[in-house]
């Protein structure tokens, strides 16, 4: 058993996990976990852009606030929207410090554009429509130059440790299976989302749920996670039903594309005062509503009556991903459908990113903040990812505490043999039926007696490849969504049930 001892460690190396690592002080030694390889993320997927208004006047903050609350469906923590965006200004200068460089004008204004649930062009964005991965390339640069930022890739973390109450560190998985121990007096988990999960997302695939399930296991408090995020207009191609789909940005619509049912209506108008730049939940669910109408299986995402040109330069990836698959923007519709995209609800923390439980942190995807309600607003992902960054290096700057060796035993089974892989589809299939845009109360009972009757199986054919405890991290997140889905019997935000 291999053994390290660090000031900080940091699991995930997305935006949530690069960013917090660059503002520990120098002086602290910071071990990074990835489970993959550098750079493989949700935050690297991430087109759109980062919501933050530049100018400080308190109306356009005020909006910005209202906007978020609003497309949260009230549900959110009023204290932790206005942290959310009253950071937002300093944050993004701290990024240009860190080499982000977001599109500019002619005149080296930096561009915005408008998205779903945004009352005005407030979403900044980089290289058009690859703002994550410009974001993610630059952040690894920054890393790279930093002595004190160890990274640990192909690392899988599996539990935490726990001492006394407090978290210690975690045990981990290396690329060989070897186990190994890490030792710290802060531990922060930026382990994303649970894309995975679903059969069909635009997540990852390492989006498995890691840190979300290492919370539940460790007693750490988990809330919210009926509330998943459906994106609108993913991509629908009728020869891939399963795996990883490739996102049309939201910020399409904001520059005036219109979705229409398969006979030529557009419809958005009938659900929403503000039609297609409605927020994310309501568009999913009127698509969700038309495919039933319709009896088929997607709608369509009209740019003809907008510039080629402009459209091709404004959405380069976007441009060419429908160019491989033998459409044009400005020129062909888009079939789109909505699917798996964010988890709104996690770990919870308070406003500096701190569990219930001492010496862990969460941010990000895996984190609940109070920040997005029942609903995220577009772009609000990257800014929230930021801001707590933050605070979680603030807070853990301050403090002195040394890692220490505790006596904990850790216990790894030796490998089972057994084939997960037909019980990962199953999964995705249960919870695409009974978790998805609209839920029953006898759909979503069904289903934790599915899933737990998987765990059960799980329990009895144990491994120490990572793959083994990923299903079970999988399990325990389905389990945690189903369940809060179930004890929600009324409807509000993402969590939509006919019953």
């Amino acid at each position: 058993m291999n053994t390290h001892k660090a000031d900080v460690i940091i699991v995930g190396a997305g935006l949530s996990g690069l960013y917090t690592a660059l503002l520990i002080n120098p002086s602290r030694r910071v071990m990074l976990l990835v489970k993959s390889a550098l750079g493989e993320s949700n935050s690297n997927l991430a087109q759109g852009g980062i919501a933050a208004e530049l100018n400080q006047e308190k109306q356009l903050i005020e909006a910005h606030i209202d906007d978020t609350i609003k497309a949260g469906s009230h549900l959110n923590d009023p204290e932790a929207v206005r942290v959310l965006v009253n950071e937002a200004h300093d944050n993004i200068r701290t990024l240009l410090s860190l080499g982000v460089a977001f599109d500019t004008d002619e005149h080296g204004t930096m561009r915005t554009t408008r998205e779903g649930g945004h009352r005005s062009p407030r979403v900044l964005h980089s290289g058009g429509d690859q703002t994550g991965k410009d974001m993610i390339n630059a952040l690894h640069r920054a890393v790279k130059t930093r002595s004190n930022i160890v990274v640990h890739e192909k690392t899988t973390a599996i539990d935490l440790l726990v001492d006394d109450g407090r978290v210690h560190g975690l045990s981990a998985l290396d690329a060989d299976h070897d186990v190994h121990i890490y030792y710290a007096p802060h531990t922060v988990l930026a382990t994303g989302g649970i894309g995975a999960v679903y059969a069909a997302s635009t997540n990852s695939p390492v989006a498995t749920g890691d840190g979300i399930a290492m919370a539940l296991r460790a007693g750490v408090t988990v809330e919210k996670m009926a509330f998943i995020q459906f994106h609108p207009t993913a991509f629908f191609n009728p020869k891939q039903p399963e795996g990883q789909r490739f996102l049309i940005s939201e910020a399409v619509r904001g520059e005036g594309a219109v979705l229409r049912n398969i006979e030529g209506e557009a419809f958005m108008k009938k659900y929403h005062p503000d039609a297609d730049l409605a927020p994310r939940d309501v568009v999913s669910q009127a698509i969700h509503r038309e495919m039933y109408d319709t009896w088929c299986d997607h709608v369509t995402l009209d740019t003809r009556h907008l510039d080629t040109a402009t459209l091709k330069s404004r959405f380069p990836s976007i441009h060419q991903a429908l160019k491989n698959q033998g459409i044009t923007l400005g020129e062909d519709l888009i079939p789109v459908a909505p699917v798996q995209h964010f988890t709104i609800g996690g770990i919870k923390t308070d406003l500096n990113g701190q569990t219930d439980m001492p010496g862990l942190y969460a941010l990000g995807e895996c984190a609940s903040t109070g920040a997005h309600g029942a609903n995220r607003l577009a772009s609000n992902s990257l800014l929230e990812c930021v801001v707590f960054g933050r605070r979680i290096a603030d807070t853990i700057n301050r403090d002195e505490k040394q890692a220490r060796n505790i006596a904990i035993d850790v216990d790894f089974p030796s490998s089972a043999p057994y084939n997960y892989a037909p019980l990962r589809k199953k999964l995705g299939m249960i919870m695409e039926e009974h978790a998805g845009i609209v839920r029953t109360a006898k759909g979503l009972t069904k289903a934790i007696e599915e899933l737990e009757a998987m765990g059960k199986t799980l329990a009895k054919y144990p491994n120490r490849h990572p793959r083994y405890h990923e299903m079970v991290n999988m399990i325990d997140v389905a389990i945690a969504v189903v369940a809060d889905a179930l004890a929600r019997p009324t409807s509000i935000g993402t969590h939509f049930r006919i019953d």
